[in-house]
């Protein structure tokens, strides 16, 4: 119950101080490309392995590569899956979009 609790707590905090430290950033720099980038790269990291389950479930076909590596992305994943032809529909969905905001995001994203 604990771990719920703090699960809850640290959730409701999240966006209210990121929005006060994106203000800070941007006072102290001008500008917070870095910052939103690095930031896309740390939650994608996070949805890899907090969510597994789901994206396991959901984006890919039996046999593909899983989601759930630490410092891995959710790109990443996307991106071998979709070289090796294992991208379920929804997983080609999410991949299509991915790559129409950056071309070939996914490919290009291959870590491991």
């Amino acid at each position: 119950m604990k771990g719920l609790i703090l699960y809850i707590v640290a959730a409701l905090l999240f966006l209210p101080l990121t929005l006060l430290n994106v203000i800070c950033v941007i006072i102290k720099n001008g500008n917070a490309n870095g910052y939103f980038f690095q930031g896309a790269i740390d939650i994608d990291k996070f949805g890899n392995v907090n969510l597994r389950c789901l994206l396991n479930t959901i984006l890919r076909k039996k046999g593909g590569s899983k989601f759930g590596l630490e410092n891995e992305t959710v790109s990443s994943v996307l991106g071998k899956n979709k070289r090796d032809n294992k991208l379920s529909f929804i997983g080609k969905a999410v991949a299509y979009i991915l790559d129409s905001i950056d071309k070939n995001h996914c490919i290009k994203s291959i870590k491991l």
